[in-house]
């Protein structure tokens, strides 16, 4: 039997059969057998119950491991005895088998074909319970496949069409929703991962060598649990150099195996970070994300991740490990940067939702998301989790101080910047800065001066208007934040400094030109169709009702209208973008009026229009 290992795809498909060992093994029923060994004794009744020995249940869940990975088959086979994947469950308990068990629990889960229901589980509460953090930690990798949706593949699934027909045909909570409310009912369970995840790791000096030596252990190293075993043996040979050097010169002069294992523990720590975090993060966005939120704001995340931001987040050592063997620097795939993304998701997921977002210290997470993010090179892809964690913190009812903090600190320059002067050419990150520039500007009479002083040049705004028009879909937030502020500001013109800025600023001139706002509603109704909306071209169809009710309080819809139905005839396509507007109007309806959809979005923005009520009115 060959030795447990780390076996790739590409290993897998070189020949018919690359590890004859264990597709024998499997052949002649050696899988069955090591099944039935492992579950025998939760086969016989109370009393004549036989004891297993730990050394026996660990060989035998690393050979069916092995099996699973080396053998093609064996996992989806496994898989499909919910028997056997919840009683694995039950082994979590002994600390001996708990590595070799989550190891084969993950392997099967992530091929099982139906979401297993966490609440089978006998004595969830107690299991969960009796882990210590580390245990938990890993346990967390393992929930991630239980309570996050699972993917189709299919890109029809994701449009509001197919999803406003699938939920009709399924009213009842998914899988993943009540696996998610089974977790929550777990006493002290969102408490546990909070300290968990804000939890500190003593990072001693010269590391930082030592860590990028560590780059080529990533290209396996791809499993917390792995780690795991490896830890267990760097610990111990730690303690065994200890007792061999006297205290004074082991820490005057820490030997390389010293430090390579602190490096250990520092990856350690961030892979285990990474499983929380994504679990928090789900959770934060699933039914019961209100209760979450509520929890994660009373056990002081945020706070505990602000302190964690400068050593351990966003350590200045840590981009000579962005880039993997094989791979760029745009790539997701080292826990390093897996850490700085799910904080991001989680940041932009609880701002979005808490009124709050208040560290200890001289300087907020705010203020430290800030200063990295401008030190972001053009084409980081962390650039689009940065914004949409700003973002997410103006989201709402707007706020003249919030956007005052930011503008004080550059953002409005620096987001400039990056649409006109740096060469970024990521459609993601553009849109993630054009929303941004939005919430940043909206009703704020100070960001549209700044911007006028910014934009200087009829070339500057010329490119600024290139990059808006190039893609409408990325830049239609920004363009209704235009149009609203717009008509707010013209409704205060009486104020001096109001008066100012709407005659020197190039953005407002520009948008008060009717043929401006008509070639944006043109352009926004036809680049969308019933067919091919998804959640993210939707706000098209929402933007163009903002210009259609700016219109309406102006009495100038009939003349919009007519106008839309002369540029049909003149582009030789009389009816069809009115027809196709009527169309996604019908749509509208039947998807924002759904007692179950959330139209927060449309009611979060502050205007003198009674927004969701506005939208309605103007149907």
């Amino acid at each position: 039997m060959e030795a447990m290992a780390i076996v790739t795809d590409e290993k897998k498909s070189g020949l018919e059969f690359p590890f004859p060992n264990t597709y024998t093994f499997d052949l002649f029923g050696g899988v069955d057998l090591l099944v039935e060994i492992l579950m025998r004794p939760s086969l016989f009744p109370q009393k004549k119950k036989h004891k297993i020995s730990d050394e026996l249940i660990k060989d035998c869940l690393s050979i069916l491991y092995n099996t699973c990975i080396c053998t093609e088959g064996v996992t989806k086979r496994l898989a499909e005895r919910n028997d056997f994947v919840l009683f694995l469950f039950t082994l979590m308990t002994n600390k001996k088998t708990f590595l070799q068990t989550a190891t084969l629990i993950e392997d099967i889960l992530g091929v099982k074909k139906e979401m297993i229901q966490l609440e089978d589980i006998a004595n969830l509460g107690s299991l969960v319970s009796s882990f210590d953090q580390q245990q938990l930690a890993n346990f967390c990798r393992i929930l991630s496949v239980t309570i996050s949706e699972l993917d189709t593949g299919n890109d029809d699934k994701y449009t509001l069409l197919a999803k406003d027909a699938q939920q009709k045909k399924t009213q009842s909570p998914s899988r993943a929703e009540i696996n998610q409310a089974t977790l929550l009912n777990i006493p002290g369970f969102i408490e546990r991962l909070c300290k968990l995840a804000t939890r500190k790791v003593s990072e001693s000096t010269g590391t930082a060598i030592i860590f990028q030596e560590l780059e080529e252990w990533y290209t396996w190293l791809d499993n917390a649990l792995v780690l795991d075993a490896l830890m267990r043996v760097a610990h111990e040979e730690t303690e065994q150099s200890g007792t061999e050097s006297s205290d004074e010169g082991s820490l005057a002069n820490p030997s390389s195996r010293t430090q390579l294992t602190q490096s250990m523990k520092i990856m350690h720590e961030i892979m285990y970070k990474v499983e929380v975090l994504y679990v928090l993060c789900v959770l934060l966005m699933g039914r019961q994300r209100n209760q979450v939120h509520k929890m994660i704001a009373e056990f002081k995340l945020i706070p505990g991740l602000n302190n964690l931001f400068d050593k351990l987040i966003w350590r200045k050592h840590s981009a000579s490990a962005l880039v993997l063997h094989g791979h760029n620097q745009n790539c997701d795939c080292s826990p390093d940067i897996s850490l700085k993304i799910q904080f991001l998701r989680l940041l932009q997921s609880f701002s979005d939702h808490h009124e709050n977002l208040v560290c200890d210290g001289k300087k907020g997470l705010l203020t430290r998301l800030l200063q990295v993010m401008k030190k972001e090179p053009a084409e980081s892809s962390f650039r689009f989790w940065q914004a949409r964690a700003v973002e997410s913190f103006l989201r709402g009812v707007t706020s003249y101080a919030d956007q005052m903090f930011l503008l004080k600190r550059g953002l409005l320059e620096h987001i400039l910047y990056c649409i006109v002067d740096s060469e970024c050419k990521s459609r993601d990150v553009l849109q993630s800065y054009f929303d941004l520039l939005g919430e940043l500007m909206k009703f704020n009479i100070d960001a549209f001066k700044k911007f006028n002083k910014y934009i200087n040049t009829d070339e500057k705004f010329q490119v600024f208007l290139n990059q808006i028009n190039s893609s409408l879909v990325d830049s239609n937030m920004l363009v209704r934040c235009i149009a609203l502020s717009l008509d707010r500001f013209e409704s205060q013109s009486d104020d001096i400094k109001v008066a100012e800025v709407l005659s020197e600023c190039r953005l407002l001139s520009y948008m008060t030109q009717g043929s401006v706002r008509m070639s944006f509603l043109f352009r926004l109704i036809n680049i969308i169709h019933v067919q091919t909306l998804t959640q993210e071209n939707v706000s098209c169809l929402n933007t163009s009702l903002v210009i259609l009710m700016l219109a309406r309080r102006k009495s100038r819809l009939p003349c919009y209208l007519q106008t839309i139905r002369d540029m049909e005839c003149m582009e030789k396509y009389p009816g069809f973008i009115l027809n196709n507007f009527h169309n996604l109007l019908r749509f509208w309806q039947q998807h924002y009026l759904n007692k179950d959809k959330d139209s927060s979005c449309l009611e979060n923005v502050s205007s003198p229009i009674p927004c969701f009520g506005g939208y309605k009115e103007i149907l």
